[in-house]
């Protein structure tokens, strides 16, 4: 069997094989409530042979959304809006997983198509979305044209930790088995833990000890809310690429204070704190995260998750073999082909007859298969 294909544990719950869906933001939520398009968009992917799928970056309160379209889970109703979709891809053999987040700085912002930029009086007129006061870890606007966040006081700060610990609560109560907590790519727990975004010189800014305090009180307040038998990831962004941020020793040093709380695994990602710019230091090849993961797997001893540009099945097979990572996430690849896990089992040899497929589409296919075969054609 290769590698992709065994299955992994953690706490009690294990994964059929080693690939994930990561988090996709759709931005087609009203008022933080998942709808038709979530279950369609999240369920192909249990279909389709992923061992974990994750619902998208989830707004732990109102303030907290990147857009108006993202998902919530602030509320009762927006908890029993997603039960329908963790059932069903728990009834398809996945783990139904989601991501917690809390945009900081980043909150009020356009959807993608829409120009990725500040909400104003523009997107008001036009759709009804008006736009909200951002918070952030320091009073610093995430790029040039974005509005100064406010810098958050003791209270802001514990409503945030709060509202992480509620969200969990609700995710449990929604079905979900696996929470990520999104503390990357210039997320509110991202800008609290760089020094880019986090100029305070309190107990939760200066020394790297208080800048990694929130995201340990976050985990802490999930943890409290969270099954004791269901895994805990962080999401970090590994090295802000940037002088004077985040480099990957102090994710390592981030990554140990986690598991120390009852953090089980790492999501492995790079970038993003500030800016649309690329840094100089950012090369984007396949798998060019991977050394990330590998590197905080084997020095926090924490189990850890490679993401970002995989999509040859030889490649993510390698990474698990290897032991570079214990699970593999994919993103756009599967937009593009939802069946992407099952299309590599064939191809690694790990599934015959469609053997992995699910019975109502599996039976067809292997019929499918006799009649080329036996007329020639395949």
């Amino acid at each position: 069997m290769p590698s992709l294909f065994t299955p992994f544990t953690l706490r009690d719950v294990t994964f059929k094989n080693r690939i994930a869906v990561s988090p996709m933001s759709q931005y087609r939520a009203k008022h933080g409530l998942a709808n038709d398009w979530h279950m369609v968009h999240l369920g192909r992917f249990a279909l389709g042979g992923a061992a974990l799928v994750y619902a998208e970056a989830t707004a732990v309160s109102q303030e907290g959304r990147r857009t108006h379209g993202d998902l919530g889970l602030w509320t009762d109703e927006q908890a029993e809006a997603l039960a329908p979709v963790a059932r069903f891809i728990e009834a398809e053999g996945a783990v139904a997983g989601i991501q917690l987040a809390h945009a900081g700085r980043k909150s009020s912002e356009r959807r993608p198509w829409h120009g990725e930029t500040p909400v104003d009086a523009e997107d008001e007129a036009e759709r009804g979305e008006a736009p909200w006061q951002a918070l952030g870890a320091s009073a610093i606007p995430y790029a040039d044209g974005w509005s100064t966040p406010k810098e958050m006081t003791e209270s802001d700060i514990e409503d945030a930790v709060n509202a992480f610990g509620q969200a969990a609560r609700r995710a449990r109560e929604a079905g979900f088995r696996m929470i990520e907590v999104y503390a990357a790519h210039g997320f509110l727990i991202h800008q609290f833990l760089s020094p880019i975004a986090n100029q305070r010189n309190d107990r939760w800014g200066g020394s790297p000890e208080n800048r990694r305090r929130f995201a340990i009180e976050v985990a802490r307040a999930i943890r409290l809310e969270w099954n004791n038998k269901y895994p805990l990831a962080f999401r970090l962004s590994a090295t802000d690429y940037l002088d004077g941020g985040v480099e990957l020793e102090d994710t390592i040093e981030t990554a140990k204070a986690l598991k120390a709380e009852g953090v089980d695994m790492i999501d492995c990602s790079t970038g993003g704190i500030g800016g649309k710019t690329r840094p100089k230091r950012m090369v984007i090849e396949q798998g060019f995260q991977v050394p990330y993961a590998d590197t905080v797997r084997s020095e926090a001893k924490v189990a850890s998750m490679a993401v970002g540009f995989l999509w040859d099945a030889d490649v993510c097979d390698a990474i698990i073999r290897e032991e570079r990572a214990d699970m593999i996430a994919l993103a756009r690849e599967l937009l593009d082909d939802p069946n992407w896990p099952l299309h590599t089992a064939a191809k690694l040899d790990a599934d015959e007859g469609h053997a992995m497929w699910s019975v109502e589409a599996g039976w067809w296919l292997m019929r499918r298969d006799r009649l080329l075969q036996k007329m020639g054609l395949r």
